[in-house]
């Protein structure tokens, strides 16, 4: 009882130190000051019911109990008795608590502050493998497989956290699991007493031997593959693969807005608008007087739960770039402006903050490359803090006529395909269509959605949103009409691709509101969303769809004015605006699509987008389910492949020569049909070995001990008493088997193959469905022959490498300079 006790100690202290990971995602230790206190209830609950020598299904209600207690008095509702005592009001309190959590998930950016609701679901996660651990290591003896639930708390900040996981409280979550190991070895090897090497001499627990040896190396094998491991797949770390990969690389790595799987930038943008300091994150200095959003980031992976930021691919910074300023375009105006960026300490991220198309940059080393396509500056092995770098950038501007000009892209255009796709919520697709009906231009369509985001429509700027009843984050959005940018930016783009025009969301910066003479000082107030739309032969067009009086340094255009402001005269399509069909200019530009099949630059070389987004999880489940079914066929086919085999006996024709056979009548020699007899002994030995199988498939017993005419009797006796076909068909077996195995000559001539038929068809009769149908799928009798033979193909493995390692202990130095010394 002592050592359980002991044990049951090193498994809560194991656990806190599993969780140490966590504090990667905490600005506070709050969290582990309760995660103390549940820990500390479970294992003084699992104790007391231990001192009782209670079953075990009495000691994990009793930890359950003490992990209830704990969250009762750690986060109480105001309605508990003696202030510990649940009360049903209390665990309402808990599911409220529950459904708040998953609300400030989303709401803040690691690290994230001490609430309520995430300190419940932290604490109430530690205390539940608390329970598995002690369970495990205690319950059922199984300390190993403790280190699931262990390794459950550590991919929490692994999957949400936006750096890479230190690798401090990693060691010291792999210490914890390390020290559980250990201390159930020890307490095996005590209820023994003393050890005894091989000659004899009894040793201390705590002293060396080979096994504890073998023990340590195959330790450290396993801690180093659980350490390189993780580097090397990429999404759980940065990739060490990909952090050696000098070349353009994929992936944006570890920091803010990380790879799809992680916090996206979504979340980190909530975090920073939400929190109440404020803190400077960005010093620009631009030759532009009115420049744009400085922008870092691009979500162009529309999914049923929102936008998601894919991996971008590019080419060094410090090469040829793409200038854009080349291409001319009437009603767009193009102009060349330069920049100096100062990032604080506080902006750690793998992305550089820019202003759209840029085209050189200086100060920047061969570890940041620049995706054209997404525009984003991004690196797999640096950060953006503290960086400072210049770049010379083109400012492009447009007129509503320009845009009205553009044509629709092709519907097999790639880039359409690609950025138009949607999921399917019938609400929102008839909500656009009743906006759009009479557009005839692009731009018109997205100015009819642009301007639904209007107050006239009921929509307001808020930080915090109202939780809907829909189930779907879009539809809520458009019933509440109440969000700050990223609701605005990801509803307009999902709207405008519903219209069938490519549309995605950035992230960046506004202009702010601190400037001195050609300086903005930028901080995570300013940080924001908006949405950017593809016209044909432009390219990708901003559009802020957030209202102006909540966002400081918001910056409107001719082409997306502020739908609030007072109206102004805006042609619209069908107007004069729209270019005549004999205006030479604008047939000049009318041309044939820029964009031929196979160059769109969403589809460029390395992109790790498919030419088509498409839902593959079907296919992905279709092909799961068609391999679980080969699977599961392969015991039946092994199955019937034996019987197949063992249902062919057949006899051996020889010609007799003349001089030893009778002559016939004709005086011609006789032709002899007999049976070989080792052929006869083989058919013998297959029918019966068929007939042993068919025991075992439909659960009969099997006595080795027995010889075939026995166990025939019994089969007749007890299973075919009332079938005298199949009795007499089981004791024609077990002669066969008797004479194949004890005498001189086996019997021939005898049908075993219908014989078995007859006996297997009597037993299934018999059987009840279940039986039938585990016979058929999965046979026993298969089962338990693979079972042995990988039984026995272990034992000699083992056996294998012990002669192996006996060998190679004859070259041990040890060993060669004890010898020598013994001279």
């Amino acid at each position: 009882m002592i050592a359980h006790r002991n044990l049951g100690l090193v498994a809560a202290g194991a656990t806190l130190l599993a969780a140490a990971p966590l504090s990667a995602i905490f600005e506070r230790w709050t969290w582990l000051v309760q995660a103390v206190i549940a820990v500390a209830a479970v294992a003084a609950a699992a104790a007391l019911a231990r001192l009782g020598r209670t079953p075990l299904w009495v000691q994990i209600l009793a930890m359950v109990g003490g992990l209830t207690l704990a969250l009762t008095w750690l986060f109480p509702s105001g309605s508990e008795l003696l202030a510990v005592l649940p009360t049903p009001a209390t665990f309402g309190h808990f599911a409220e608590l529950l459904g708040n959590s998953v609300e400030d998930m989303r709401s803040h950016g690691v690290k994230v502050p001490d609430t309520d609701p995430l300190l419940f679901v932290t604490v109430l996660g530690i205390g539940g493998v608390a329970v598995l651990v002690d369970v495990l290591c205690v319950g059922l003896r199984r300390p190993a497989l403790a280190g699931l639930p262990m390794l459950a708390i550590y991919s929490v900040p692994v999957a949400v956290y936006v750096d890479s996981v230190p690798p401090v409280p990693f060691a010291i979550g792999a210490a914890g699991f390390l020290w559980l190991l250990v201390t159930d070895n020890v307490d095996r090897v005590r209820r023994f007493g003393r050890r005894f090497t091989g000659d004899g001499r009894d040793v201390d627990v705590w002293e060396s031997s080979p096994l504890a040896a073998a023990g340590r190396r195959l330790a450290v094998v396993g801690l180093a593959l659980a350490v390189l491991v993780p580097l090397a797949v990429p999404g759980m770390t940065a990739g060490l693969m990909t952090t050696l990969n000098s070349g353009a690389g994929s992936g944006i790595g570890p920091g803010f807005g990380g790879s799809p799987g992680r916090v996206d930038l979504f979340a980190a943008l909530s975090g920073q608008l939400n929190q109440s300091q404020v803190t400077d994150l960005v010093t620009v200095t631009t030759t532009e007087e009115e420049p744009f959003y400085l922008r870092f980031g691009v979500a162009d992976d529309l999914r049923t739960d929102g936008f998601r930021v894919r991996g971008p691919n590019g080419r060094r910074v410090n090469g040829d770039l793409p200038d854009p300023s080349g291409r001319s375009v009437p009603g767009v105006q193009r102009t060349r402006q330069r920049a100096t960026v100062q990032v604080s300490r506080e902006l750690n991220m793998p992305l550089l903050p820019v202003y759209a198309e840029p085209v050189s940059f200086a100060e920047l080393g061969n570890s940041w490359f620049y995706d054209p396509n997404l525009q984003v500056v991004f690196s797999n092995r640096e950060n953006s803090r503290g960086k400072e770098y210049s770049f010379d950038y083109v400012r492009s501007s447009y007129s509503p006529q320009a845009l009205r000009r553009a044509q629709p892209l092709p519907a097999d255009l790639p880039l359409r395909r690609q950025q138009t796709v949607t999921p399917d919520v019938p609400e929102v697709r008839t909500l656009v269509e009743d906006l759009t009906r009479g557009a005839s231009t692009e731009y018109d369509k997205v100015r009819a959605i642009y301007d639904y985001f209007s107050e006239d429509n009921g929509f307001s700027y808020r930080l915090s949103t109202e939780q809907g009843t829909s189930g779907q984050a879009i539809l809520d959005f458009l019933q509440n009409k109440v969000g700050y940018c990223q609701q605005y930016a990801a509803a307009l783009a999902w709207m405008v691709r519903d219209a069938g025009i490519p549309a995605r969301v950035a992230f960046g910066f506004t202009n702010g509101s601190r400037r001195s003479d050609d300086t903005l000082t930028l901080t995570n107030r300013n940080l924001h969303a908006w949405t950017e739309v593809y016209f044909d032969q432009i390219g990708w067009v901003p559009f802020d769809a957030t209202p102006a009086y909540g966002v400081p340094g918001s910056t409107r255009s001719a082409w997306a004015p502020d739908v609030d402001a007072p109206e102004e005269s805006t042609p619209q399509g069908g107007t004069s605006d729209t270019p005549d069909e004999t205006d030479p200019s604008a047939d000049a530009e009318q041309g044939p699509n820029q964009f031929e099949e196979g160059e769109d630059p969403g589809a460029a070389a390395g992109s790790d987008t498919p030419a088509e987004q498409r839902s593959r999880w079907p296919w992905l489940v279709a092909a799961s389910v068609l391999t679980l079914l080969v699977l599961l066929a392969v015991p039946a086919l092994r199955r019937l492949a034996l019987r197949r085999r063992r249902g062919r006996p057949a006899p051996v024709v020889r010609t007799v020569d003349a001089s030893d056979a009778a002559p016939s009548a004709t005086g011609q020699p006789v032709m002899v049909v007999a049976t070989d007899p080792d052929r006869a002994r083989a058919d013998a030995h297959a029918a019966w070995d068929e007939l042993i199988d068919t025991l075992v498939d439909y659960r009969i017993g099997v006595d080795r001990t027995e010889t075939p005419r026995a166990t025939a009797e019994r089969l007749a006796r007890e299973r075919l008493a009332t079938q005298d076909d199949a009795g007499s068909a089981v004791r024609l077996l077990g002669r066969a088997e008797e004479r194949a195995r004890y005498a001189r000559d086996p019997l021939t001539g005898e049908p075993l193959p219908a014989a078995l038929r007859t006996v297997r068809g009597a037993l299934a009769g018999q059987a009840d469905r279940r039986t039938r149908l585990v016979a058929t799928v999965l046979p026993p009798s298969v089962l338990s022959r693979w079972r042995t033979a990988v039984a026995d193909n272990s034992s000699r493995l083992v056996n294998s490498a012990g002669q192996v390692r006996r060998r190679l202990l004859r070259f041990s130095p040890r060993r060669l300079i004890a010898s020598r010394a013994g001279r």
